[in-house]
């Protein structure tokens, strides 16, 4: 499976955090945007080196809260 075609629903079934790309793609937004999000704190995350990655859960009932 290419990885530009994998959906939100598919990621969301396989992995328990994000990256920042996946929500920018997810939301269909540039990364500045995404990183600004994460920055914000309105996910939880965990950095593992430089690398920052975002509960699928927090994000999830975030953009749920956001189209409610």
């Amino acid at each position: 499976m290419n990885s530009l075609s994998v959906t939100h629903q598919t990621l969301s079934a396989e992995v328990k955090t994000y990256r920042v790309e996946d929500i920018a793609r997810i939301l269909d937004i540039g990364r500045s945007s995404a990183y600004n999000l994460v920055r914000e704190g309105h996910f939880k995350t965990v950095r593992i080196g430089t690398a920052i990655r975002i509960s699928r859960k927090s994000f999830d009932e975030w953009l749920e809260a956001q189209t409610n």
